[in-house]
């Protein structure tokens, strides 16, 4: 059974990577069943992102009786500007806590049950920087300009101790990391969750220069306009995955795609779970909003 149960997870996953690649498929309604665009931050690249949720949502789509369609742009930038265009009802992300965001009536309901992220400034561990200060003038890749925990919070960082660097945007964490090891760049803005799983994957090592406050991981949230019951029914499916014996493997499988521990489940969140978000931005420079 499990031996099946994988099969079919890289059949879908590999349909997936195809199907986003080529551009959002169009949304066909059905008569008896809702379908919605769900849209997850680009953590990886398309690949690894395509390979991760494509057998998660149609997992959930099945047990929910609400079709999920994904929908990801090629940059999280890209993929965070379908959100803001009103083109998506679920998202998986954590751009949405800026106080301008939150006025757009987006409801969290659920997270994955990993442990805190934090944003990250790394250098290979055979670098010869060794501290902050050494990164002056120097350039350094993020995923991009939407990137809370991979960007923002580190540039913050940056500025609040007046290290002035030159920004180089690479469309997501593996792209910020390969632009680090090819020596490109000096050092790299990191998620301390993507960190670890790049090192699992890829045997690369990482030093840690500087590390922020723990933030949970992203958010399972839902559009405003979509009905409760629809809401509910996505969210329960997300939730039950971890005690349904198909669901675990599909979870299981999809998380060794992008280096997760076997058991990054779905729980149920609140708004309430993501304050230390609010709190950055009551103190972080405009432009980062």
């Amino acid at each position: 059974m499990v031996v099946a149960m994988r099969r079919q997870f890289f059949r879908i996953a590999g349909a997936a990577v195809v199907t986003v690649v080529l551009g959002a498929v169009p949304v066909v309604g059905q008569a008896q069943q809702p379908t919605y665009n769900f849209s997850p931050v680009n953590q990886w690249d398309i690949k690894l992102t395509a390979a991760y949720w494509n057998p998660i949502i149609a997992y959930v789509s099945e047990k929910s009786g609400v079709k999920l369609n994904l929908k990801i742009g090629r940059t999280s930038a890209d993929t965070t500007s379908y959100v803001l265009a009103n083109e998506v009802e679920f998202v998986f992300s954590n751009h949405l806590f800026s106080p301008q965001r939150e006025q757009l009536g987006w409801k969290v309901f659920g997270r994955r049950n990993t442990p805190p992220l934090q944003g990250q400034i790394v250098v290979p561990v055979d670098s010869s920087i060794t501290d902050l200060a050494q990164l002056k003038g120097q350039e350094v890749a993020f995923a991009g300009p939407e990137a809370f925990v991979i960007y923002k919070v580190p540039y913050a960082h940056l500025l609040a101790k007046g290290i002035e660097v030159k920004p180089v945007f690479a469309g997501n964490q593996n792209g910020a990391f390969a632009q680090l090891f090819s020596g490109k760049v000096v050092a790299a803005g990191g998620n301390s969750q993507l960190v670890d799983g790049y090192s699992r994957r890829e045997g690369k090592k990482f030093r840690v220069l500087w590390s922020s406050e723990p933030f949970q991981d992203l958010a399972l949230m839902a559009s405003g306009k979509v009905p409760d019951k629809d809401m509910k029914a996505v969210a329960a499916a997300f939730v039950g995955m971890a005690k349904d014996p198909k669901g675990r493997e599909i979870l299981h499988q999809a998380s060794q795609e992008v280096g997760l521990a076997a058991d990054a489940y779905f729980i149920p969140a609140s708004g309430a779970d993501y304050a230390a978000y609010r709190r950055f931005y009551q103190s972080a420079p405009a432009s980062l909003h």
